[in-house]
């Protein structure tokens, strides 16, 4: 079995289900007592989210790569990044190791098509829903992305600052989700990508009329996948 190296801690929350998905699927796999070989850095998230406040992407950058390239000397043999939005930073992070990223928007786009989807609804942060570090990955394997208009982006990316990761999951929040969710339905999407770590907490598969596809949940297993090929 490979070891994963997981940089968590944006935010924590999202980062045990990463912790429970990987080991329980080892388990599953492998039977007896088995779970993941996992070497995690957990970053501050306060840090990151001030610098990415300031624009400060570099500073991100900085502390992404100096935690990817511990976990590499740790004897990781390729690295997970728990969350969507410091995707962003995987050309900058692949600089500074010899070791893979499996980045979490092919394992993604892998499974929607294997479900033979064309065109797919994203939810995330404002970075990842206006910027082109997740939905260009997707676009060029085949797929058409949809997102949310700006008034919706808005609403999305405040409830995962202000209350997803921080722990808040309010029934209120989850209503403007659906009412997302369904919009995005109306104009043709056929499935509704989580494309946030944390947003799993707030929507499940019972809680929209579209498929869902959780990142974290995908990224998850697919980690296990590799560290068990």
């Amino acid at each position: 079995m490979k070891t994963i190296g997981l940089i968590g801690g944006m935010s924590w929350e999202s980062t045990i289900t990463y912790y429970e998905i990987m080991n329980s699927q080892a388990a599953k796999r492998l039977g007896g007592f088995h779970c993941a070989k996992i070497l995690m850095y957990n970053v501050d998230f306060a840090e990151l989210e001030e610098n990415m406040s300031k624009g400060n992407w570099d500073g991100n950058a900085k502390i992404l790569s100096d935690a990817a390239r511990t976990l590499e000397k740790g004897g990781a043999d390729f690295i997970v990044i728990a969350t969507n939005t410091m995707h962003k930073l995987v050309p900058l992070i692949e600089k500074n190791i010899r070791i893979p990223v499996l980045h979490i928007a092919d394992a993604t786009a892998a499974r929607i098509k294997r479900d033979n989807f064309k065109k797919i609804g994203l939810l995330g942060t404002k970075f990842t829903m206006t910027q082109d570090f997740i939905k260009d990955r997707l676009k060029n394997a085949g797929l058409e992305v949809m997102v949310p208009d700006d008034k919706d982006i808005e609403i999305v990316n405040d409830v995962i600052f202000n209350e997803l990761c921080l722990g808040k999951v309010l029934k209120s929040s989850r209503e403007e989700y659906q009412r997302i969710i369904s919009y995005m339905k109306d104009r043709g999407a056929e499935g509704v990508i989580l494309g946030c770590t944390e947003i799993g907490m707030l929507i499940s598969e019972k809680d929209s009329v579209l498929p869902v596809y959780d990142t974290t949940v995908i990224h998850a297993e697919e980690a296990i996948l590799k560290a068990l090929a």
